[in-house]
């Protein structure tokens, strides 16, 4: 039987919510996460060790109350989708929480989110030299639009000097890097398999990868309480319930309904840095958030309309 308009439109109004809950939520872990990177007490390999490892348990645990018995295991059953997830788990989950981690830490979390979300802006210039795309005009305007915009954010519209470190710059951009890989790399696997087994088994392997250099028993730091809270605020805000929210979203509504909602994640990084994190900012930096936004939108946006 189908769908009447005025539940189709009902549908799509719960998924568009439900995915801009995510993105809020999202966008309030980065900020909690600057609690957690400016706490030199923690180091980064045993902070990712416990988010991904933590966050694996609880994603697989419900994924085996969820789903059926025989979905479990299903990705093991083949080799190059074992080596696939694990590839994922490495170079896209581990990565990318290790460099965001740095990123926040020499710099701040709205800069670190702001660079976080050039990813498909990566993902556009991967597609264009390694499997020579048609460069279209919206690339190009997309391209020179967050340009201009981390221009801005990371000088503060002073020209002569880097109002964050380059270091942090650079953390940044490998974090946007990684994020790409991040969307890029599990691609074949969610389209066969269940996105809640893919991330629960690709967090779990990325938490095992990081205890080999780090493992969480060992030299374990003395957290404060704001440090513990925050430890379990980014591992819940971020890697369960954002995700799990994002996950239900895309049973209601499009990819470019959805694409709407991720500009509001580092808006909010911005709004919450600035009144809880005693972040100063001018013209020139809400201008260039506001330019790469926009720009990465209008990327999304084009690719989701051409799907």
């Amino acid at each position: 039987m189908e769908e009447s308009t005025k539940e189709i439109r009902k549908r799509l109004k719960k998924g568009f919510f439900l995915a801009l809950i995510a993105s809020i939520t999202w966008g309030i872990s980065g900020a909690v996460q600057q609690i957690v990177a400016k706490d030199m007490n923690i180091p980064a390999m045993w902070f990712v060790g416990v988010r991904t490892t933590v966050a694996g348990v609880i994603l697989l645990a419900i994924a085996l109350i969820v789903l059926p018995k025989n979905e479990f295991f299903s990705i093991f059953k083949s080799w190059k989708e074992t080596l696939t997830l694990i590839a994922f788990s490495i170079f896209g989950l581990f990565l990318n929480m290790y460099t965001f981690f740095y990123a926040i830490q020499q710099g701040n979390a709205s800069t670190a989110t702001i660079l976080q979300y050039l990813s498909p802006l990566f993902i556009m210039l991967g597609s264009i030299i390694f499997f020579h795309k048609k460069v279209l005009r919206v690339d190009v305007i997309s391209f020179a639009l967050a340009l201009l915009g981390v221009v801005l954010l990371i000088t503060r519209g002073d020209f002569s000097k880097l109002a964050i470190p380059f270091s942090s710059v650079l953390w940044g951009i490998g974090s946007g890097i990684t994020a790409a890989l991040y969307i890029v790399i599990p691609q074949q696997l969610i389209a066969k398999h269940n996105g809640l087994l893919v991330t629960g088994w690709g967090m779990l392997f990325a938490g095992i990868f990081s205890n080999f250099f780090h493992p969480m028993w060992v030299n374990a730091p003395h957290l404060s309480t704001k440090g513990l809270l925050g430890v379990i605020g980014v591992i819940l805000l971020s890697n369960v319930i954002a995700f799990l929210l994002m996950v239900f979203s895309t049973k209601y509504t499009t990819a470019a309904t959805i694409s709407i909602t991720d500009a509001v994640q580092p808006f909010t990084t911005l709004v919450l840095s600035v009144l809880f994190l005693s972040l100063q900012v001018n013209f020139a930096e809400v201008a260039g958030a506001i330019i790469v936004v926009v720009a990465i939108y209008v990327l999304n946006r084009f690719d989701a309309d051409s799907q």
